[in-house]
């Protein structure tokens, strides 16, 4: 679900280096697609595993925050999430691992507090009911718990070549006009989008242990704790372009709506610790090996 978006293209060519064959759903039919009605009248194709990546862009800067848009965001994940949850369900050979791709705005911003997939945590604002609501959607019911190994991966901000997030960011630093977004000292989590999609693939692999009736979590972000000034400077390095325009809060409020501002403005201290211990090698686990792969330097 959601095979055509940024991180879909990235793991849909990871997976077919694998030798792995990829059905994408989508709202188009086409070669190689099924659409969300297929699914609906006609169940899950006979498959190995499930991934689910759909969702409207909560960055889109052609969409003003209003009602309308926060019902899109919620529709869009939520519910594709629960129509994949119930085909996997009703399905008569179910797939061995079931894929849900989130985010780490459950996890209540801090400057000190250091979130692992062990932390517990409770709604607080609109993007953590969100999540909460999305993970919901995709637990299944206890009896294809126990065929289907369920993953959640929690991505922080993805980073790479043909992200339409680094090609806006990127346009000010080219004009000298990049700076730090708020205070700067905010946690900045982040992963390259070659290792999100290695994250994916990697829990997609046949597990050797029994499926657990809870899903299994991973923080999908690179190890390298940084700040939003960390991230600024590196960029600006790699372009070569000054960095000293910081764009205040308030404005980032106004442009953005300040329940989706706070995406930029504030951030979470997030570790991969059971990605690592999973046994997960992240290619580019720090900014100076990731914006030498996308700015090409």
């Amino acid at each position: 679900g959601g095979g055509s978006g940024f991180v879909g293209r990235e793991l849909t060519r990871l997976l077919k280096t694998k030798g792995h064959e990829i059905t994408i759903i989508s709202r188009q039919p086409g070669p190689g697609r099924i659409t969300w009605a297929d699914v609906e009248s006609g169940g899950l194709p006979p498959c190995e595993g499930a991934v689910n990546l759909a969702g409207e862009n909560i960055m889109n800067p052609l969409r003003w925050w209003n009602e309308s848009y926060k019902r899109d965001l919620f529709s869009s994940r939520v519910d594709t999430t629960r129509l994949l949850t119930q085909a996997i369900a009703a399905s008569p050979a179910p797939p061995h691992s079931w894929v849900l791709v989130t985010g780490v705005a459950c996890y209540n911003p801090s400057l000190e507090t250091e979130y692992t997939e062990e932390s517990d945590w409770t709604p607080f604002d609109f993007l953590s009911r969100l999540v909460q609501e999305w993970e919901r959607a995709g637990q299944l019911p206890d009896h294809s718990a126990k065929k289907t190994r369920q993953v959640v991966i929690r991505p922080g901000a993805v980073l790479g070549r043909d992200c339409g997030a680094m090609k806006q960011m990127m346009i000010p630093f080219w004009l000298g006009l990049g700076g730090t977004l708020g205070s700067g000292r905010q946690p900045f989590p982040w992963i390259h989008v070659s290792d999100l999609a290695g994250i994916i693939a990697h829990a997609l692999e046949p597990h050797k242990e029994p499926p657990s009736t809870k899903p299994d979590v991973f923080n999908g972000v690179a190890p390298a704790l940084n700040t939003n000034f960390e991230f600024t400077k590196e960029l600006g390095k790699a372009l070569k372009r000054p960095t000293i325009f910081p764009v205040p809060g308030f404005l980032l409020d106004a442009f953005l709506g300040s329940e989706r501002a706070v995406i930029l403005t504030q951030g979470q201290k997030v570790v991969p610790k059971r990605t690592l211990e999973s046994g997960f090698e992240f290619r580019y686990p720090d900014f100076t090996s990731a914006l030498k792969e996308i700015v090409g330097h």
